[in-house]
């Protein structure tokens, strides 16, 4: 008699087939667990990648406030259509300093995660005051209040030690000038020497078409304007690194 045939007596037993099963769930979670435990990390470093500068990540904080994510995913999946519609498929490293991610499980607005430098800063500012504007079809909510309201910068030094203390690779300088920086980014006449030794590839300048004041529309388009502009696709090749 072959073990298939005797198969009906687990199935006739619950309390044995219980026991069976644990057994295999367990087999299969260490399989796949305990390499983990001896890989230094499981996310393969890409070159260019940085923590987000300290107005990017205040933007950042703005865009998870008022649940864009909701309706835009950050996350292009490997298939043709996706590719040739938004760009080079997401890798893993560009969200390693996301807390949380902002992949997303449905798109009622299209992805975002190679927005950055497609469209200018006038051309956010105007779609977030007026969506419809700018894209007729658009079922987007409003946020020009974004414009009028003032950009919270007093706690950002703690907003950067908070993500240090899970894993981003803030160093003491960028929390010491953290104030500095942001303040800087956003000034159009400001020494940003500083920011671009700290934050490679940072996007420069008066966002929100306002420099007499600092908006939390300057945050929100200083993220938008940097997603997916940091990894070199034109050196960068999935299956072997960079050429």
């Amino acid at each position: 008699m072959s073990i298939l045939d005797k198969h009906h007596i687990l199935e006739k037993n619950a309390t044995l087939l219980l026991v069976a099963s644990l057994v295999v769930v367990s087999i299969g979670g260490i399989v796949e667990i305990a390499p983990l435990f001896y890989l230094e990390n499981t996310i393969e470093k890409v070159k260019g990648m940085r923590p987000y500068s300290p107005l990017e990540l205040a933007g950042r904080n703005i865009y998870i406030r008022e649940g864009c994510y909701n309706c835009h995913s950050q996350m292009i999946r490997p298939f043709r259509d996706e590719v040739e519609r938004y760009g080079p498929y997401s890798l893993a490293a560009e969200s390693m300093y996301d807390h949380p991610f902002q992949w997303g499980s449905k798109r009622t607005g299209p992805d975002l995660a190679r927005v950055g430098a497609r469209y200018s800063d006038e051309w956010h500012v105007q779609h977030l005051i007026d969506p419809r504007s700018v894209v007729p079809e658009s079922i987007m909510p409003t946020y020009a209040f974004l414009l009028e309201r003032t950009l919270e910068i007093d706690n950002i030094a703690l907003d950067l030690k908070a993500n240090a203390a899970v894993g981003v690779p803030y160093d003491e300088a960028m929390i010491e000038n953290a104030k500095v920086d942001l303040m800087a980014q956003a000034d159009p006449d400001a020494d940003t020497s500083g920011v671009e030794e700290r934050y490679p590839k940072a996007v420069l300048g008066d966002f929100d078409g306002d420099p007499t004041k600092l908006s939390e529309m300057d945050a929100l388009v200083a993220y938008l304007q940097m997603l997916g502009t940091l990894v070199d696709f034109s050196s960068y090749d999935p299956t072997s690194g960079y050429r």
